[in-house]
């Protein structure tokens, strides 16, 4: 007998299938029972892959636009979707699932950074991701601030005690507060260095500090040094010690195996001026930048940091623990607001 495609197993058929176009993928789909059940298998699930390469290009098929209309797409997908594509087209393009509220609580809490939950309130969680999308939107295209009206930020001191301060979000300025770092430490004479510590969705965490070869041990900071580079990993080897890849929120393809080191570019947390000899010297200053649209593998470079507006969001305790869990256990006191604490 010849073989045909519905007389292959279930899930070759689905690796077909999911090397399909969401065109083609569609209109298959509808062809038998047999494919129909396939594609709306969700433990096959090939709608996976060609909805991921959609993400990535970041230019959208016609059929992605409306695949919440479908009922042979599983669910699950959606997660995905409403985790990674870029706001406006969520909010102003695309016809939005019927989620349950579990699904829409897993879509918030991968695609935004904890510390936005205070946001929540009694909201639905699909009012609540709706909501945030939005004011990610709105904020992203405008110096608009009158939702946050203050803006924190989390500091490393060479101590080992991290700060947590506030400033007014409408004249928000990293890198104007860290050159009033500089003065008080004395190094307003050194450049400072800018690393991108992980991208997410919608919002990229900076660190703002000073690489230098120092005279004495007692000027670096070896807490900046242990959250860019997590202890027991290199950038040319596996990790060493048992950390998890970060999905609560989830980075960005550029930083896809945080706090793994993640290679093809766009992870730089391993500096080639540290490998020779340079240290961070000083307090490090870490804080959050919103991020226009882009494609999923794409990552501005640092450089782009420096002319951006006021397109800035709080970076809490809270967060910094999520995304550097292993700082708990370094950190020697932390304080809320200017000062030493008590």
């Amino acid at each position: 007998m010849p073989t045909t495609l519905e007389s292959l197993p279930v899930e070759l058929i689905a690796t077909i299938l999911g090397d399909l176009d969401l065109e083609s993928l569609v209109k298959v789909s509808n062809l038998s029972r047999r494919l129909r059940h396939v594609a709306s298998d969700s433990s096959l699930n090939p709608w996976k892959i060609p909805i991921t390469r959609n993400l990535a290009s970041g230019s959208y098929e016609q059929s992605f636009y409306h695949l919440s209309l479908r009922s042979t797409v599983p669910r699950s997908n959606w997660i995905d979707i409403l985790t990674l594509a870029p706001p406006g087209f969520i909010l102003f393009e695309s016809s939005l699932p019927n989620l349950r509220a579990s699904e829409w609580e897993e879509c918030f809490r991968r695609r935004f950074i904890p510390g936005w939950l205070k946001w929540k309130k009694e909201n639905t969680w699909r009012e609540s991701y709706l909501k945030m999308l939005y004011r990610v939107w709105h904020r992203t295209y405008t110096a608009c601030t009158t939702d946050e009206a203050w803006t924190k930020y989390v500091v490393f001191n060479r101590n080992g005690s991290v700060n947590e301060l506030e400033s007014s979000s409408r004249g928000f300025s990293p890198m104007a507060i860290f050159a009033e770092m500089q003065f008080q430490s004395n190094l307003s004479h050194l450049s400072p260095t800018i690393r991108v510590v992980a991208t997410f969705a919608d919002v990229r965490v900076i660190a703002i500090g000073v690489l230098h070869m120092p005279r004495s041990s007692l000027t670096v900071n070896y807490n900046a040094r242990a959250l860019l580079h997590p202890p027991g990993i290199e950038a040319t080897s596996t990790a060493t010690r048992p950390y998890n890849k970060l999905t609560h929120p989830l980075p960005a393809e550029s930083h896809r195996n945080y706090p793994l080191y993640t290679p093809g570019g766009g992870d730089r947390r391993w500096g080639f001026l540290e490998e020779e000899g340079q240290q961070w010297v000083g307090g490090l200053m870490i804080t959050v930048q919103l991020i226009r649209p882009r494609a999923i593998g794409y990552e501005e470079d640092e450089s782009e940091f420096a002319g951006s507006r006021n397109q800035f969001a709080s970076f809490t305790w809270h967060d910094l623990l999520t995304i550097a869990p292993w700082m708990k256990e370094r950190v020697t006191k932390f304080i809320d607001g200017p000062g030493l604490g008590i």
